[in-house]
């Protein structure tokens, strides 16, 4: 076995304490003659931690077709002065296939005793969100305008790897190295990629709102509610995005700005009871009346409601809602999916309305986005 060590010190622009306790995470990354753990074997684990603010990171290299459980021996000494352990997609293919060789070798496996970070896992919700063509490290690197020397994929190393057993060549041991060595430093540089999530999810604070009007290709005005908010987290590079579900609903992010653009409409919306056995419809009114009230109207005048008649109406401005909701919810038609909330007069000092933005951002992100979504806007 070749055990090579490393010292390295990348630009600290993600808090490890985000993480975890900065020198109780280390950061790994395996390469492999395949993808099953049954069928093929490991050539090369290398590791990366910090301390006093120094970078170290070792590799244990197979030398030998039969040096893998030497490898492993060595890399699991290396765990119990860390707690976290920290990969990219690590949890789908790094943990369980080196748990499963181990099984086969008759090792004893520690992994499970401690915390996963899974980088990948992280960020994979906003895949089509940031625009990535795939999130494979490299991809991450090169969003985040990280250049490396290797240009070497584990998969193309597998044969590099045969050929070095056969001839020894130095040159090829490089190469093998080199790759995992990127790997390893390029996960701190990858991290700010997470500040994407923690900015999405995480808390703001409304700042501004205007009133901007305009005109379509028609010729018919439109409102719409210009909202700023500062975040506690800075993002790389800035993006935009638009609501899948609500047209018009758009989101643009710069360092820890967030600027939303929502539609306001103008118009006679309609808010449906639930429980519309207790009320009566009121025909010549078009509007629903409790019972309790509409016993005293005219019989040909009412009729019992129905799930559809059952409605008051109000004239007003309007913003689209996500449901569920603890507001008011109105709506065009009893079928309508969309639906609205009053647009309060001063949305600043409305209690309820960083609540309202906070639920039109992890709406935008689909199912993975809402499941992440923790934190809160004030």
């Amino acid at each position: 076995m070749i055990t090579a060590e490393y010292t390295f010190s990348p630009p600290s622009a993600y808090p490890l304490d985000h993480i975890g306790s900065p020198e109780k995470l280390l950061f790994f990354d395996i390469e492999t003659t395949g993808f099953s753990a049954a069928g093929s074997s490991l050539y090369l684990i290398g590791a990366a931690s910090v301390t006093g603010g120094t970078w170290h990171l070792t590799q244990w290299f197979a030398d030998r077709a039969d040096g893998e459980e030497e490898v492993l021996r060595a890399f699991f000494s290396r765990l119990s002065s860390f707690d976290t352990l920290v990969h990219f997609n690590g949890d789908t293919f790094d943990i369980p296939y080196l748990e499963k060789r181990s099984e086969i070798l008759g090792v004893s496996c520690p992994l499970r005793q401690m915390a996963s970070w899974d980088i990948y896992k992280k960020i994979r919700p906003l895949k089509k969100l940031l625009g990535l063509d795939c999130l494979k490290q490299k991809a991450i690197e090169q969003f985040l305008g990280i250049s490396r020397e290797d240009r070497y994929s584990g998969g193309q190393l597998i044969q590099v790897y045969e050929d070095y057993l056969t001839t020894r060549d130095e040159e090829l041991c490089r190469l093998l190295l080199l790759h995992n060595e990127e790997d390893l430093k390029g996960m701190p540089l990858i991290l700010p990629i997470l500040s994407y999530p923690d900015f999405l999810t995480g808390s703001f604070t409304l700042e501004e709102w205007t009133v901007r009007e305009e005109t379509d290709i028609f010729g018919q005005k439109e409102s719409f509610l210009e909202v700023t908010c500062r975040s506690r987290s800075r993002l790389p590079r800035p993006f935009s995005w638009d609501h899948p579900g609500f047209s018009g609903v758009s989101f643009s992010a710069e360092d820890d700005r967030l600027t939303l653009s929502i539609p306001i409409l103008e118009d006679e919306l309609k808010y449906f009871y639930p429980n519309y056995k207790d009320y009566y419809y009121l025909i010549y009114e078009d509007t629903a009346i409790h019972k309790s009230v509409g016993e005293y109207v005219d019989r040909d005048a009412r009729k019992k409601a129905t799930a559809a008649t059952c409605y008051t109406k109000k004239r007003g401005r309007f913003l689209p809602q996500p449901e569920p909701a603890d507001v008011p919810l109105f709506r065009t038609g009893y079928r309508s999916r969309t639906a609205y909330r009053e647009l309060p007069e001063d949305p600043l000092s409305c209690p309820d309305f960083p609540a309202y933005i906070h639920s039109l951002i992890l709406s935008s992100l689909g199912k993975g986005g809402r499941a992440a979504g923790e934190g809160r806007i004030q």
